[in-house]
């Protein structure tokens, strides 16, 4: 398998898939197919019994989609991104068979966010953050709207993702968005022992268990998600979206 972005790796029946796409693992397709290439391996791999999502940087897990791909403000356009992003990571995941833990070396924006949170277990340096700052440029976190209400309630949920302002790794642990915030140089430790763990169990009994908890927490994702899809492939269209994009490459304030 021949991966771009992606350093694939298996080490004590743990698959470590690393993203390298400098400098801070922008999201546009290529670094999505890689992705979504190493978890079909790492399911179809009967050596692998836990998987680690992590970053080749400090600097960032990721930092969101890279919106260089939708400044034509085209919603066709978006909308294909976003099927491989929400659609097939879903399906990547529900059907994986085996634990994920996302490991963030640093801070995860958007959609960077959305990769990690669609992991079973998150680990993340308690020097980092989590944020939602797609407002700030005239788009919605969309896929957000479904997942952070159920986790941190639906009033904190809206502070975050309507004023775009970050939240600590710390305050995201003790609000129960991840599992462990700790020192930067224990982030891969502590999700290697997690994996460590989840791959000493039956392989067999956690492929059927972990599939009804898919089942069972689904949440009926599918069709929440069109729902805000439709939106966003929408909003792309305006006037203020334009604006908004144009005015962060641009590095200026938008002028609404």
């Amino acid at each position: 398998m021949s991966l771009v972005h992606i350093d694939y790796a298996v080490r004590d029946r743990v698959a470590e898939i690393t993203m390298r796409r400098a400098p801070v693992n922008a999201i546009d397709h290529a670094l999505i197919e890689d992705l979504l290439s190493a978890y079909a391996q790492a399911k179809a791999d009967p050596g692998v019994r836990a998987v680690i999502l992590t970053s080749a940087f400090s600097k960032a897990f990721s930092a969101g989609m890279d919106l260089a791909m939708i400044k034509s403000g085209r919603g066709i356009d978006l909308r294909r991104f976003l099927e491989k992003l929400y659609f097939g990571m879903h399906d990547a995941q529900y059907r994986l068979g085996k634990p994920t833990i996302a490991a963030l070396t640093g801070p995860a924006r958007a959609a960077g966010v959305t990769m990690a949170v669609s992991c079973d277990m998150i680990v993340a340096s308690d020097t980092a953050s989590i944020g939602y700052p797609e407002i700030d440029v005239g788009l919605i976190p969309a896929m957000h709207f479904v997942h952070l209400p159920r986790q941190i309630g639906r009033h904190k949920a809206f502070e975050l993702l309507f004023s775009g302002r970050p939240i600590s790794t710390i305050e995201a642990e003790r609000r129960g968005l991840i599992n462990y915030a700790v020192p930067p140089d224990q982030v891969l430790t502590k999700a290697r022992e997690l994996a460590a763990e989840m791959a000493s169990k039956s392989p067999a009994v956690m492929q059927l268990a972990r599939d009804s908890f898919m089942r069972a927490n689904d949440y009926e994702y599918r069709r929440a998600i069109e729902s805000t899809v439709e939106t966003i492939c929408n909003i792309i269209e305006l006037d203020d979206a334009k604006e908004g994009l144009a005015a962060f490459n641009e590095k200026r304030p938008p002028r609404w």
